[in-house]
């Protein structure tokens, strides 16, 4: 061994002493919500054996929670036993939650065939049953392991929810690549979103970790494709419908209607002395 690689190992090892947190297994994070899924929703051929060990799989899935709040015991408010009960007493409400998301993307949807496809194939139904499955557990004050499921989540769909956002109930992602809700946004009943929204910020700033960041979205509005809603402040009244494109740091009220406007022309190429179109890449 070099004097180089002798002196970067001593380095990592001297670094491990410095991190606050020892983390769960990210891998066993991801099987503990897929399987978790399987058992809500057995829809799919991989669900067969937990549909006939049901017991067996909820039993499991105990042990598996247990075992990823293990490496965070120092940093919790009870034992992992103890929130892993907590946990699977609230799961009912959960899986009655999920259902009116379900049946609300199946319902607005016409894309949609029925609730088993809205289960088995969209990820905007996936993002959301993962963030109300983190979000109890961050209730419980559980460092960090719920992030890394709404990550986890992430990663799969595109879709970035925190954890400590409000929801409401029968939620409505469409689509859904690069939506983004953040940690301090409140969403109401009803509400549906498409493919590119933010709910963010105004400015990012470490002060702000304790503040409301994020804006809220009461019930029954609609906001489509790439629109941007910023600031804690602002709040879209319910029964807006908020356009496509949108840039939003104000409050709107209730019933309003929101677009951005912008002119599109269209001319034949045949036309005699028409301008010439120069695109720049």
């Amino acid at each position: 061994m070099t004097t180089s690689t002798s002196s970067f190992l001593e380095h990592l090892h001297t670094q491990r002493t410095h991190y606050r947190y020892k983390l769960p297994s990210r891998p066993d994070a991801g099987r503990f919500i897929d399987q978790l899924m399987r058992l809500l929703f057995p829809v799919t051929q991989d669900c067969k054996s937990i549909s006939q060990h049901v017991e067996e799989t909820y039993q499991s899935l105990h042990e598996q929670l247990i075992k990823l709040l293990c490496p965070l015991e120092k940093n919790l408010p009870a034992s992992p036993t103890e929130i892993t009960e907590r946990f699977f007493e609230q799961l009912p409400p959960i899986y009655d939650n999920l259902l009116l998301d379900a049946h609300s993307i199946a319902d607005n949807d016409p894309a949609a065939i029925g609730i088993e496809e809205v289960v088995a194939v969209y990820p905007g139904f996936y993002a959301i049953a993962v963030y109300r499955i983190a979000h109890a557990l961050l209730q419980q004050n559980v460092p960090l392991l719920p992030r890394m499921l709404t990550e986890y989540a992430h990663g799969q769909t595109g879709i970035d929810i925190h954890p400590g956002a409000q929801i409401g109930q029968s939620f409505f992602i469409d689509h859904g690549t690069g939506v983004v809700i953040g940690e301090t946004t409140i969403i109401g009943n009803n509400v549906k979103i498409y493919q590119g929204v933010t709910l963010g910020a105004t400015y990012v700033a470490k002060s702000m970790a304790q503040k409301k960041r994020h804006p809220t979205i009461e019930n029954n509005v609609v906001i489509y494709a790439n629109a941007t809603i910023l600031g804690g402040h602002t709040t879209v009244g319910h029964d807006s419908v908020i356009g496509g494109n949108v840039w939003l740091t104000s409050s709107v009220e209730a019933h309003s209607l929101v677009f951005h406007q912008h002119q599109t022309e269209v001319r034949l190429k045949s036309l005699e002395n028409a301008e010439p179109i120069n695109f720049v890449i």
